[in-house]
């Protein structure tokens, strides 16, 4: 199973968007998409959710059973 950063850099790859290009279209830096792609940044939802519609992606949240 891949993690989100790799998730987001196979979709951005997928459209022929650079690093820089995702990272202006979303209004951050080329530090911070370089960082969520390889994993040392944890960005904030607000980040988050800008970068996954460019891309056409979502997060689903799925109830997990906590044994007691």
């Amino acid at each position: 199973m891949q993690n989100l950063g790799e998730q987001i850099a196979q979709r951005r790859k997928y459209f022929n968007i650079s690093q820089a290009d995702l990272a202006e279209m979303a209004g951050v830096s080329l530090r911070t998409v370089s960082g969520i792609e390889n994993g040392s940044a944890n960005p904030s939802l607000d980040v988050l959710s800008k970068i996954l519609e460019i891309l056409g992606l979502t997060i689903t949240l799925q109830e997990r059973v906590i044994h007691e």
